[in-house]
């Protein structure tokens, strides 16, 4: 934990069933006519889509929309939407989907602000003009980008995802959290989406970077996640399990730009973008072998991860309520249909040596609670395959 830290959040955020509603008291107030959109392929044949439609046509306002984005978003969608914004020329822009569509929408604003292309701006505060106000309705409770101060877009020309990140000018404006949005969310991706949310909430709370407060935001978080999970993804109709799913995933959002991640976020970077895979599933398949490996950076905040999960550790010597932690997440995966293995995910050995160099140079010692090495990542990769 470091002596001097700070923190703040600057989304406005609306909580609640029917919360979309407050779409159009919104615009009017930032005297919005010109809407661009991006939003979910999947929904636009939705009913909860033509509402948000409606509501903002009321209001006289002007849309463009784009949704041809696809998971793990390029930096050719974020020109491509940038387009349809820029001809446009909206002055408000709304975000209707999952991560991807969010962070495709803060992209899309960071170049409007900024010029240039996504790629200018990977990296820490690489930009200072605030873009336009944005609004974020997340249909997944999981990445917490509509609150994040990070978006992340692949690089196809390097095969690589770039983070852009900035703890002020990059969460969105205002963030809507209904869980009416999230009920044609499917099974596999609400679990994988909520394992997400649940390691935002975790390395967070690990990270050297901690402090008082965002320690306090990050067990509420765990516990809603730890709590609500299984339930949500058993029925996405279930109006209470799908509040508190959104709502531990914004905490652990609100935090994690400014704590910075750790090992399992490191590793998924690569394997997603090596293999293909979803980031959620990426990081599932990552979190029991390294929440193993950090254990013993610091087993007090692991009893209390444990607790948050609903594990009797009270009277329980230390180092085995923490040990309680490691079991309550391999079981929590389990139960979600996680596959055990990377090899059970279609992941290969061949890239191991590289993408452990590639997480060396990522440098997420910084927030890492245990100091990794280069051999340390070697036996990572390799115990989780």
């Amino acid at each position: 934990m470091t002596d001097i830290s700070t923190f703040f959040c600057p989304t406005r955020i609306h909580i609640g069933a029917g919360s979309h509603e407050r779409i159009g008291d919104i615009i009017r107030e930032r005297g919005g006519k010109r809407v661009f959109i991006a939003v979910d392929a999947a929904l636009l044949a939705s009913d909860f889509y033509a509402r948000v439609v409606a509501l903002l046509e009321g209001q006289g306002v002007a849309i463009a929309s784009y949704s041809d984005i696809e998971p793990d978003p390029s930096a050719i969608t974020v020109q491509r939407a940038l387009d349809v914004c820029r001809a446009h020329e909206a002055t408000v822009i709304l975000a209707i989907g999952g991560g991807s569509t969010i962070d495709v929408a803060k992209a899309v604003g960071v170049v409007l602000a900024n010029g240039g292309r996504i790629h200018d701006y990977e990296g820490i505060e690489k930009f200072s003009i605030a873009p336009p106000p944005l609004i974020a309705i997340p249909t997944t409770a999981g990445t917490g980008s509509e609150v994040s101060g990070s978006c992340v877009i692949t690089d196809t020309e390097k095969n690589l995802k770039m983070s852009i990140r900035h703890a002020a000018l990059n969460p969105a404006a205002f963030a809507i959290l209904d869980p009416l949005a999230l009920r044609t969310v499917p099974a596999h991706v609400a679990a994988h989406s909520g394992i997400d949310a649940f390691v935002h909430a975790f390395e967070s709370y690990l990270s050297r970077q901690a402090n008082l407060i965002t320690d306090a935001i990050n067990i509420q978080a765990i516990e809603l996640l730890a709590a609500n999970i299984r339930q949500f993804v058993a029925d996405r109709e279930n109006i209470e399990a799908a509040t508190n799913m959104l709502c531990g995933s914004a905490l652990a959002g609100i935090t994690f730009g400014q704590t910075g991640l750790g090992n399992v976020h490191c590793m998924a970077r690569f394997i997603g973008a090596e293999y293909h895979l979803s980031h959620g599933l990426s990081n599932a398949l990552c979190l029991p072998t390294v929440a193993r490996f950090n254990l013993l950076a610091n087993p007090a905040k692991y009893a209390r991860v444990a607790a948050a999960m609903g594990r009797p550790v009270q009277g329980m010597p230390m180092l085995d309520a923490a040990r309680m932690a490691i079991e309550a997440i391999e079981t929590l995966c389990a139960d979600l249909g996680i596959p055990r293995r990377l090899r059970d995910a279609g992941v290969a050995d061949d890239k191991f040596e590289v993408m452990a160099d590639l997480c060396v140079k990522a440098n997420y010692n910084r927030w890492n609670p245990r100091k990794t090495t280069l051999a340390d990542f070697r036996t990572l990769f390799q115990e989780a395959y």
